[in-house]
């Protein structure tokens, strides 16, 4: 069970990423409330496909939770606005980094709201994956200059990790008792709906390649969002939480590949340490397991 929750929270992660290198592209010439809409609305097709696959459309969306939804959606919604937003103004490499305190957070919210055990490993996982992240991120800050579209980017980016670390929580929550398909639903039609309503603001008409690249941000984040949600329901958040790393391998590669951007050797020892990080969380913290199993058999 714990294999299959990491091998979809990579699959999530890459979807993810695909998403936001869309996002990117759009940034400078499309509205943010219009990437949203499109984003969101086009993501309910998978979504709804997937409910459909698994016999649970439109019986999976009933819901005895509706305020945990609620709440789940505000979150995800508001963390959204704020990563799409920040992509104006980052580059994927710096807006991945502040990104990655979401999963720290959330290791720390899952222990003191959901009462999952951490042990050592774990936290040892945690904080060699955030130490590899520093070693891109702390020289980037020395050398980045501190201007007022920087500031802002990094605020919203900060934003974005603050609100996903609660909606990872919320989704563990809700996640034991509601369908999978359901929750990704709810939120994609909130986000949907409040990206509407930014039509009064001013939207634009999409040239055929824009409007390639807002309906794949959809379909990418659809089906990152299926896979995500369905991982909570098979390991826990702190024991997914160093594969939220790999999205910073993802993001160098979109990078050199789209944007000529050359990885230093800063890269590659950031790299070493969260293979690292996933090798402890994987293997070394699985072996007990096995171990106890066979001695209660």
């Amino acid at each position: 069970m714990e294999a299959t929750g990491i091998v979809l929270r990579i699959g999530a992660t890459f979807f993810f990423t695909v998403m936001v290198i869309f996002v990117k592209l759009l940034a400078d010439e499309v509205p943010l409330g219009q990437v949203v809409f499109y984003r969101s609305a086009v993501a309910l097709i998978p979504l709804v496909l997937f409910l459909m696959w698994t016999r649970d459309f439109p019986s999976g969306l009933r819901t005895k939770r509706p305020l945990a939804h609620i709440l789940r959606c505000l979150l995800g919604c508001t963390a959204l606005f704020a990563s799409f937003a920040s992509l104006k103004y980052l580059p994927l490499a710096h807006a991945s980094i502040i990104g990655y305190l979401a999963p720290i957070l959330a290791v720390i919210l899952a222990r003191f709201l959901l009462g999952e055990q951490v042990n050592s490993k774990r936290w040892f996982a945690v904080v060699l994956g955030f130490a590899g992240m520093s070693v891109i991120v702390v020289p980037s800050f020395q050398s980045a200059e501190l201007y007022k579209a920087y500031l802002i980017g990094v605020t919203l980016a900060f934003a974005m990790a603050i609100f996903t670390a609660g909606a990872k929580i919320q989704i563990r929550s809700l996640a034991q008792t509601e369908n999978a398909g359901a929750i990704a639903f709810y939120f994609a039609l909130t986000c949907a709906g409040a990206g509407a309503l930014s039509v009064f603001w001013g939207w634009i008409s999409p040239d055929p390649l824009q409007l390639v690249y807002l309906c794949g941000a959809g379909v990418a984040g659809g089906i990152a969002h299926i896979m995500m949600t369905l991982s909570l329901q098979h390991s826990e958040i702190s024991k997914l939480a160093p594969f939220e790393y790999l999205s910073l391998i993802f993001a160098v590669i979109a990078d050199f590949l789209l944007f000529d951007f050359l990885p230093n050797g800063a890269f590659y020892i950031s790299t070493l340490m969260i293979l690292a990080a996933m090798w402890v969380t994987t293997f070394r913290d699985h072996r007990p397991h096995k171990k106890q199993a066979q001695r209660v058999t």
